[in-house]
This record gives C-alpha cells, sequence and structure tokens, in this order.
C-alpha cells in the first residue's frame, strides 16, 4: 500500500508541475504514465488477494 500511496503522489507532482510549468509538458505525461501504472499494480495485488480460499 505504501508504493501505491508514493506512486500516486509521485504522480500529482509531476503532473502539478508539468501543467503549471510551460514546455513541461512531457513531465505531465510521466505523472499519467506513473499513475497507470500504479493503479495496475494494485490490480494485481488486489486480483491475487481474491483468489485466496478461505479457511
Amino acid at each position: 500500500m505504501v508504493l501505491f500511496l508514493l506512486l500516486v503522489l509521485i504522480a500529482v507532482i509531476l503532473g502539478i508541475v508539468g501543467v503549471a510549468a510551460n514546455g513541461l509538458g512531457y513531465l505531465l505525461a510521466i505523472g499519467v504514465a506513473v499513475l497507470v501504472a500504479a493503479l495496475a499494480l494494485v490490480a494485481v495485488r488486489w486480483s491475487r488477494r481474491s483468489g485466496r480460499p478461505l479457511r
């Protein structure tokens, strides 16, 4: 969970800097890519948990 929150925080910071600074639109694209990677990571972890049988 810590890794997910860290990735989301980095994505938000890169997105804000990319929008605020002229000519740094690539930071916005990197921020979006990091956000997508974070969401994919969480989706993989949640799918692994749901497949376990209950005891």
